[in-house]
């Protein structure tokens, strides 16, 4: 029962990151920054990694054009918004303290 417990106790606390207040509140506050750093991952992903590639077929070596359709198949948007997130959190420091509940290590 204790595993049940904890189990659910961890899926709640997790799942209550994506409820609609949250996310309300999370992208009235930030919602501009993440906006733009979500569409301007897409436009480099989308637009400049075809040109870079294009560029190092014709300049370096033909096996480059391969990497054309590839940066349009695959997707990194699940690394790489992340990343760019945190190095946006980490340059633009707020002056009040953001609470962070990690893995739910809190007394109860």
């Amino acid at each position: 029962m204790k595993l049940y417990n904890w189990l659910k106790h961890r899926l709640s606390h997790k799942l209550a990151h994506f409820s609609r207040k949250r996310i309300k509140e999370f992208l009235k506050e930030n919602g501009l920054a993440f906006v733009i750093i979500f569409v301007g991952w897409e436009i480099i992903e989308d637009v400049v990694f075809p040109i870079i590639f294009a560029m190092l077929g014709n300049y370096v070596h033909p096996t480059f054009y391969a990497g054309i359709p590839a940066s349009l198949i695959l997707c990194f948007h699940w690394l790489a918004v992340p990343i760019l997130w945190g190095i946006w959190l980490k340059i633009n420091k707020k002056s009040k303290d953001v609470e962070v509940d990690c893995c739910g290590e809190h007394e109860e």
